[in-house]
């Protein structure tokens, strides 16, 4: 691979981290308020959120400079 794509994954990899960690949070908090937190909803919520960002960022990082 080169040098140039493994710069962008390892970006689009963490950004995709942080906001699955952000959902997850958010998720939780409003399933803590309803009393139950649905785990399946929850897993299949971060999964997709991540599997968005890595997408979003295929339009451009501002955090990897071309």
């Amino acid at each position: 691979m080169n040098k140039k794509f493994i710069v962008w994954l390892k970006a689009a990899l963490i950004r995709a981290v942080k906001t699955m960690a952000q959902v997850a949070v958010a998720t939780i908090g409003v399933a803590t308020v309803m009393s139950e937190v649905n785990w399946i909803a929850l897993g299949s919520t971060v999964l997709l959120s991540g599997i968005l960002s890595v997408l979003t960022s295929i339009a451009g990082l501002p955090e990897v400079k071309e």
